[in-house]
């Protein structure tokens, strides 16, 4: 799905996914699809921009058929809306209120020729009609198209140049075309001109990620936060990019937050336990690391994590329970294996220990990466 796919559904959670690829420690191998809010169905988003076009002083809707329209579209029957706005542009032809919104209906059923030659006819009635110019860069930018949609959103900001939604388009288009400088700029504009919105400071965190300037990347997503500060999603973002920048004691609290607002969230409760007992809080750490293995019980890495903490806490019989379930569900990773074979020898378990050492030899050296995870 292009962001353009999600112009009226939902922008945030596409590039939250986006910015939630982190190669954090605990975050690696798991899906971040948890970390996203529920997409709500296209209806929802596209009743607004029908009913405003109803509601326009235009001709064409005082026909009576005008509540036919808004009734389909209230039942969700957007074929039957559309059949019944393809009448009213028949009686109305001129009509540019009919035309777009047969635009915008026929683009919500992925007609895109019919979108494309409606949103076309109302600019040639109305060459200064906005809506209509975004929308023919909406049917360009759904199927791809991104370099043939930067021209209508140019003349979208021509005509309405405080309309920040259109520089947010574009910094999608240009990031996708790979014009990373561009993408930064539109981004910016659209964060001046709506700061309080927080796709605007998502896509402006993309774009900078791009080219990768990790501290504006995370300046970015930290105004993300402030902008939404009940968004366990976005306090997870911001720790998870200080824990990409290994810098774990600031991941600390942003977790700690998103913990208290997602509760049942396993993986943000094994990053923050992970990130608590790295820094020498144990006890804690460990009360986190629990809680994230007993919501994701087969999800290894926290496993691991939760090992670790018992070997430094000097808890050996936790610390080979934790490891045996983690070679559970990772057999073919070495270093599980490794610290099983080191907390085995430490409760006197001394063949198992040398069982465990030789299949941690068999396998290969585990990938030194840059960043928070060091095991």
């Amino acid at each position: 799905m292009t962001l353009f796919a999600s112009l009226w559904r939902n922008i945030t959670a596409v590039l939250v996914f986006a910015l939630l690829a982190t190669t954090g420690a605990l975050a690696q191998d798991a899906s971040i699809d948890r970390l996203l809010n529920k997409l709500p169905p296209p209806a929802k988003l596209v009743k607004p921009p029908v009913q405003r076009a109803i509601e326009q002083p235009d001709p064409a809707f005082k026909d009576p058929i005008r509540k036919q329209i808004f009734q389909a579209v209230v039942t969700d029957n957007f074929p039957q809306a559309l059949y019944l706005n393809r009448k009213l542009t028949q009686r109305y032809p001129r009509s540019v209120g009919a035309r777009y919104l047969r635009g915008v209906l026929a683009w919500t059923m992925r007609r895109y020729g019919e979108a494309s030659s409606s949103f076309r006819a109302a600019t040639n009635i109305q060459p200064r009609f906005a809506p209509a110019h975004f929308g023919l860069a909406a049917v360009e930018g759904e199927q791809g198209h991104f370099a043939a949609a930067i021209p209508h959103l140019q003349r979208v900001v021509e005509l309405e140049p405080e309309f920040y939604f259109a520089y947010f388009a574009l910094s999608d288009c240009a990031w996708h075309l790979g014009r990373k400088e561009q993408s930064v700029q539109y981004a910016k504009k659209a964060t001046t001109l709506a700061p309080s919105v927080v796709d605007t400071w998502i896509e402006l965190a993309r774009a900078e990620k791009s080219l990768g300037h990790t501290e504006a990347t995370l300046d970015a997503i930290s105004k993300a936060a402030e902008v939404a500060p009940d968004s366990a999603s976005m306090l997870a973002v911001v720790g998870y990019s200080y824990i990409d920048l290994n810098r774990l004691p600031e991941a600390i609290a942003p977790l700690q937050r998103a913990a208290r607002l997602a509760p049942r969230d396993y993986l943000i409760q094994s990053q923050l336990g992970y990130c608590l007992a790295t820094t020498g809080q144990l006890d804690a750490g460990i009360s986190y690391l629990r809680k994230g293995a007993s919501l994701a019980p087969n999800y290894g890495p926290v496993w691991e994590h939760l090992g670790l903490a018992y070997q430094k806490k000097g808890n050996h019989r936790d610390a080979v329970k934790a490891f045996e379930r983690a070679t559970q569900l990772a057999p073919n990773r070495r270093l599980p294996w490794q610290h099983l074979s080191e907390e085995y020898r430490a409760v006197g378990r001394l063949q198992d220990a040398e069982r465990a050492a030789a299949r941690a030899q068999s396998l290969p050296a585990a990938k030194r990466n840059a960043g928070a995870k060091r095991v």
